[in-house]
């Protein structure tokens, strides 16, 4: 419902931005700009649908040849102390839960072509234990909050437009982004677990909780030793190592316990199709009404707007030139990339500016994409409290981006 109101507010702002655009600043060709925008924005969400039917056939046929294999219910296994206890829904051993682990790992690991797929995969299980299928369940909306929080180990699409851009240290914003996504994903899991009424100081959740930022202080310690060149050359061999393991172990696997694998990869790819086809309606819904939006002007006003009140606080505006990024992002992955490279083009790759929107950009994650794939791919159309309490980890996400950039280049 909540997304309902958002998508149609995009219009009527839209439409009433363009009229004093016309009536005040005699802009008249701002009408052709929305139009011309909205249909850009519908062949976008085709192209984008189209380019998913490869990659979304790769891994659900992969993941069919996981399942019958028996990886993704050892991987279920593996995992049920924790999600038996964050997904309690959820039964013990499910395949939804191995779906769900390799999704938030392929997430983690910076690896976008891979989690959309299984996250897809996880949502469909979980659609079948879905008593009103038109509603998300709990386990459905804390697996897209934590997804919508950006949880990110190693930012490698931020530091490779960073190398692009001849930035001096490419990897210098590593750390402010994994601090700002580690920071994002607790929150929004707290604040999950308190509406869902989950034990936040179970002995399991928290053993599991102190172990990861172990993990994660050990990882930011090792890499902290190593020249950006080596952090890059580290991060990018290592995530596309495990996935190509990953793949391997699969089909190894399916050839040990002696299924058909061809087969097997053939009917989870037939799905995947299917998949890429049930999503275009939501996408060209939710990339049209954005297009509206920012085509009509609307997104500068609100830019101008936060600088004003910055200002009159007395409080340093130069990040607000980075923010047209942190809006932009909940709405389209492309679009912020681009305000991305713009402010690094403007203001030069290694200033300030450019550093906040490129910690902005790795602690956020394209909210209203996720939600529009994700639920539309098995019908949701009561998304709950999703919105916002995935915005919440957007604006967490945003704020520790900017208290980072601040903190590490200010």
């Amino acid at each position: 419902m909540v997304l309902n109101y958002i998508w149609i507010a995009f219009f009527i702002v839209a439409f009433a931005v363009a009229v004093c655009q016309s009536l005040f600043a005699g802009n008249y060709g701002i009408w052709s700009e929305i139009m011309n925008a909205s249909f850009d924005a519908a062949k976008n969400a085709f192209d984008i649908s189209l380019g998913l039917t490869g990659v979304l056939a790769l891994w659900l046929g992969l993941m069919k040849v996981g399942e019958r294999a028996g990886l993704v219910a050892a991987f279920a296994r593996l995992m049920s102390p924790l999600f038996s206890r964050l997904f309690p829904g959820i039964p013990k051993g499910h395949p939804a839960l191995g779906s769900m682990f390799m999704n938030i790992s392929a997430n983690m690991l910076g690896l976008d072509n891979a989690a959309t797929p299984l996250g897809l995969k996880a949502m469909q299980e979980m659609q079948e234990l879905n008593p009103k299928k038109d509603t998300a369940t709990d386990a459905m909306l804390m697996f897209l909050i934590l997804n919508a929080s950006g949880l990110t180990l190693i930012p490698i699409g931020v530091m490779t437009y960073r190398a692009q851009m001849r930035a001096a240290n490419p990897s210098d914003i590593f750390l402010p982004i994994l601090l700002s996504t580690f920071i994002a994903t607790f929150v929004a899991l707290v604040a999950v677990c308190i509406r869902q009424r989950i034990n936040i100081f179970d002995k399991v959740l928290i053993g599991w909780g102190a172990g990861f930022v172990l993990a994660i202080g050990g990882l930011m310690y090792f890499l902290s030793q190593l020249s950006q060149e080596e952090v890059a050359r580290i991060s990018s061999v290592f995530s596309n190592a495990l996935l190509f393991t990953i793949i391997v172990a699969f089909v190894g696997v399916g050839l040990y316990k002696r299924i058909n694998v061809y087969e097997s990869f053939i009917e989870g790819a037939k799905d995947g199709f299917k998949t890429a086809i049930t999503i275009i309606p939501y996408l060209v819904a939710i990339l049209v009404g954005i297009a509206v939006f920012r085509a009509s002007g609307a997104m500068d006003f609100v830019v101008d707007g936060v600088r004003y009140v910055v200002a009159a606080c007395g409080l340093d505006t130069s990040f607000v030139e980075a923010l047209p990024t942190a809006l932009m992002k909940p709405l389209s992955g492309s679009g912020s990339r681009g305000l991305m490279v713009d402010c690094m083009a403007t203001y030069g790759v290694d200033s300030f500016v450019a550093k906040v929107a490129a910690s902005i950009q790795g602690s956020t994650d394209t909210t209203f994409y996720i939600l529009a794939v994700y639920f539309g791919s098995v019908g949701i159309r009561k998304t709950r409290y999703a919105v916002g309490y995935a915005l919440l980890a957007d604006v967490i996400g945003t704020i520790s981006g900017i208290v980072m950039a601040y903190f590490f280049f200010g």
